[in-house]
């Protein structure tokens, strides 16, 4: 079976939970709460989402070294980031083709939920370095990338084919989410008070959510299906053969032993068994 590299502690897990509750609510809070006007959201919803971002990044790299998140774990995050960040430009994000998700599935299944949603999150935030993307949309962007990699760590254990229809499924239902997320940060003001898709800060919860949907399916149905659609085309011809890669790389890193290389007297117990391969 197919298994993460970094096991995960029920400490770190219940981080992880607490840290998407708080992303979530930093997306649906208008759902409870008058989002004021469009001045508000430039000036205090990002800073406040940038806040609990930080927060729950903090919380996570200080929890996650009891699972073996060391310097060889820290400089593979770099590389997978960098990588990721790189893949943006080259996709123009015309009618929903984008390249970055393939690196934050892939890396957050083969390292787990926490390095999953710190691999999202940081991937979004070098890439807007490289593009000159900053605006109060990011903190959103992160937030909801580092859903999907943090998603990506808790599939099922499979294999061959079995793993990449699951993960090729995953890229396709999480392109859509991303697109939800990401319309639902600005929705409540972008449309004034006019019209019969708008924001209602006196509806109900369930008016304002049908509200929304028929907004998405308007506006951004389009673009969610050509991000999904990549994302299947992207995991079904390169997943497997990244994922390797990846994987070959923890087992020579010997991820899972804090102490060093076994010894004969003191064998070191790795946290997963990751799959054979021939010596090389």
């Amino acid at each position: 079976m197919r298994v993460t590299a970094l096991a995960t502690p029920t400490s770190s897990r219940i981080i992880l939970v607490l840290t998407a509750v708080l992303g979530l609510l930093a997306f649906t809070w208008p759902l409870l709460l008058n989002p004021g006007t469009q001045a508000d959201y430039e000036s205090r919803a990002p800073f406040l989402l940038a806040g609990v971002l930080a927060l729950g990044v903090v919380i996570l790299l200080s929890d996650l070294g009891s699972a073996g998140i060391d310097a060889k774990a820290l400089a593979m995050l770099g590389v997978l980031t960098a990588c990721g960040a790189a893949l943006r430009p080259l996709s123009a994000g015309t009618a929903g083709i984008e390249f970055i998700f393939l690196l934050i599935i892939l890396g957050g299944r083969v390292f787990g939920a926490g390095m999953g949603f710190l691999l999202g999150a940081t991937t979004f935030l070098t890439s807007a370095v490289l593009t000159a993307g900053f605006g109060p949309w990011l903190p959103y962007q992160m937030v909801a990338a580092g859903f999907v990699g943090l998603g990506a760590g808790l599939l099922p254990r499979l294999s061959g084919w079995a793993e990449t229809i699951v993960l090729a499924g995953y890229g396709f239902v999480t392109a859509f989410g991303y697109g939800w997320l990401m319309d639902f940060a600005f929705w409540p003001f972008s449309l004034g008070l006019s019209t019969s898709i708008s924001y209602s800060a006196q509806a109900s919860i369930g008016t304002n959510l049908k509200h929304f949907v028929m907004f998405n399916i308007a506006t951004s149905m389009a673009w969610n299906l050509g991000r999904a659609l990549t994302n299947v085309v992207l995991i079904t011809l390169l997943g497997q053969p990244i994922m390797r890669v990846l994987r070959r790389a923890a087992r020579k890193a010997s991820w899972g032993s804090r102490g060093g290389p076994a010894t004969r007297s003191t064998p070191a117990r790795p946290a997963v068994d990751l799959p054979a391969t021939r010596p090389e």
